[in-house]
């Protein structure tokens, strides 16, 4: 039977409501009804005069449904109805109880009710526990719903007619009192939204229900989940909710046409700010990230990704432009580019860079591909050709101020060569018209600066192979020359300075094999070769001496001038087609005719040994395979 305040005097179940409760620990202790105690002299309890009854003789007062209800102990309350549900509906055989029963029942059914009530409007306060009384009573109150679910199952188990409000799925209702919290958090997020004034009313609405996501499920694993047990998962069912909700607010968001700037936004907390909330350290070890799955559908992701590329697409085109604009508005008012330590520079590759590099990084970021976020260079080609052909213009022009310009673009073609190095940023067709189109930009460049130098150093090169080449200062004159002419070509940053006199000592090379080749001097005897020897060894050192001092690095241009004058030494046949097997080895571009007029030089020679010695290099160039990487040389040299 029951008291009139619903408090168990009987028991049916293995332990009564009172063993259960002292499983509640120190929170029932508030219910004693001690007497005033004071110490005595001898250190004893006395109370009332009296001495104090030991700890086991103290009477424990149970505290009933009402006050468990009222002191926010959920789980005890639960435990305490239970029993009563467990001895209300065992077998009664006395009639004259059957009254009485049907009036606890009703007590029962009417504080179950009340218990139901206290356990909604305390999960309904799960984010916003604010003293610890509240997280306990949240803890109580998971029990108790755990409790409840296993008294339903007990229920099922049984051939008897259940309770009325059995079963009671709580743990079903637990669950849609969470759903709607989080319905309502997002749809009354009460986070800040930061920037408000500079925000469309999408992007503040968004960016408000993103920061509540955030915060509440950050409280979510820090405090809440330390209220339920490992098993329910809390951490994951709360992250579910959020998803689910979060998805659909944003799909409606996404049915809207939208303008670029709330499009580029609303991709971005869909690819970028929401996954980085679940990449936090506290929220990704406790949260299955992958199960949750993407916030929009393919279709609608799609979409959006193709409006925000191609705004980044079209913004990137426009500031690169602006920046190429600038320049032409630089040359045409004839001004000279800045000068930085010597060198003239253009900020025309380090802007367009950052621009690239900025756009279509922060675009990886967000679309999270990188093949993707490669579209947005797709129209690179057409600015590299752009900037080709206003290059080509300044060369053609041949103003003052073009040499400046033409050294100041070299530095630029250096930085955007470097730079298309890097496949991710670029298609890879892209990437190689662009290359292309600067390879070309160089080339023209170095012949713009480096003809005015041979054009100064042609009545040189004339000498070259002629009887007056074989005297000393004929050379020497030429070196003199060149040397004035490579201060000419200052202004260039170092890098750019060794490639471009690097192709001048080429280009002096070639010419100087080119007019020994022509055959004007003849060299009739042993001393007149000796002599030529020696010469052309000197020259070759000459040369290399003055390019090293400049920076170049190409021994290998010295090493074809000695082969060759040692084949303008060498007497014996057979020592002659080892040497032009040497030569035709390192430069497989060596050909016959460079052989027969090198050969014809030595005017000792006859036909037939002439003959012997190219046969011999076309043997040898048939057995062996050129190298790929091998250098060229001699295909640069026309020979008659």
């Amino acid at each position: 039977m029951q008291t009139q305040s619903g408090s168990s005097t009987t028991a049916t179940s293995n332990s009564s409501p009172e063993q259960t409760l002292r499983a509640g620990g120190k929170w029932f202790k508030k219910f004693w009804r001690s007497p005033t105690v004071r110490p005595n002299n001898n250190g004893s309890s006395i109370t009332n005069g009296h001495q104090s009854p030991t700890e086991e003789e103290m009477p424990v007062v149970n505290p009933n449904f009402e006050e468990c209800l009222e002191g926010q102990y959920l789980f005890e309350a639960a435990q305490l109805l239970i029993d009563r549900e467990k001895h209300l509906f065992g077998e009664i055989t006395e009639a004259d109880a059957l009254k009485a029963h049907e009036e606890a029942v009703k007590k029962l059914a009417a504080d179950q009710k009340a218990l139901e009530k206290r356990i909604e409007q305390t999960v309904q306060q799960s984010l916003s526990l604010g003293r610890e009384e509240e997280v306990s009573a949240l803890t109580s109150a998971v029990k108790a719903i755990n409790l409840e679910e296993e008294q339903d199952q007990l229920w099922r188990q049984r051939c008897r007619t259940p309770p009325a409000w059995r079963p009671k799925k709580w743990k079903e209702h637990h669950d849609k009192v969470l759903h709607e919290l989080v319905y309502s958090r997002l749809e009354n997020p009460s986070s800040p939204t930061g920037d408000q004034e500079n925000q469309s009313s999408i992007q503040a609405d968004i960016q408000s229900m993103g920061r509540q996501l955030k915060e509440d499920m950050e409280w979510v694993v820090e405090v809440v989940k330390n209220c339920y047990p490992p098993e329910m998962d809390i951490c994951n069912f709360y992250a579910r909710q959020y998803h689910q909700t979060f998805s659909a607010r944003l799909k409606k968001i996404a049915d809207f046409v939208l303008d670029d700037k709330d499009c580029s936004f609303l991709l971005r907390w869909v690819k970028e700010f929401y996954p980085g909330i679940l990449e936090k350290p506290e929220l990704a070890s406790n949260i299955n990230t992958k199960a949750l799955g993407n916030l929009l559908p393919d279709e609608l992701l799609k979409a959006l990704e193709e409006q925000y590329l191609s705004k980044q697409q079209s913004d990137l085109m426009i500031y690169i432009g602006r920046v190429l604009d600038e320049a032409k508005k630089e040359w045409d008012q004839g001004k000279e580019p800045t000068r930085d330590d010597g060198c003239y520079i253009s900020p025309v590759a380090y802007d367009v860079i950052q621009f690239i590099n900025g756009i279509v990084t922060s675009a990886h970021t967000t679309v999270r591909d990188p093949h993707k976020a490669q579209k947005i260079t797709s129209n690179l080609t057409d600015f590299m050709q752009r900037y080709q052909n206003f290059h080509e213009d300044i060369i053609k022009q041949n103003k003052p101020h073009s040499k400046a310009f033409i050294k100041a673009n070299l530095s630029c073609v250096e930085q955007f060569r470097d730079f298309l190095v890097d496949r991710d940023l670029f298609p890879e067709d892209v990437r190689e018209n662009c290359l292309r189109g600067l390879t070309e930009m160089k080339q023209s460049a170095h012949t713009y600066l480096l003809t005015p130098v041979h054009k100064i150093l042609k009545p040189h090169y004339k000498k070259v192979g002629t009887s007056d080449w074989l005297k000393k200062n004929t050379f020497e004159k030429l070196l003199n020359s060149t040397e004035e002419e490579l201060q000419e070509l200052q202004g260039l940053t170092q890098s750019c300075h060794q490639e471009l006199i690097t192709q001048l000592q080429q280009e002096m090379t070639v010419e100087y094999v080119r007019r020994l080749l022509k055959g004007e001097v003849k060299l009739k005897d042993k001393d007149r070769q000796l002599m030529a020897y020696m010469t052309v060894k000197e020259n070759a050192e000459r040369l290399h001496e003055l390019f090293a001092r400049m920076g170049s690095k190409q021994d290998w241009l010295k090493e074809i001038l000695t082969k060759m004058a040692e084949v303008l030494k060498l007497q014996d046949i057979p020592a002659i087609q080892m040497q032009i097997v040497s030569v035709g080895s390192a430069y497989p571009d060596l050909s016959e005719k460079h052989v027969s007029a090198l050969l014809k030089l030595k005017t000792n020679l006859s036909k037939a040994d002439r003959k012997i010695v190219k046969t011999t290099l076309s043997d040898t160039l048939k057995e062996s395979r050129a190298d790929p990487g091998t250098r060229t040389f001699f295909s640069k040299v026309e020979v008659r």
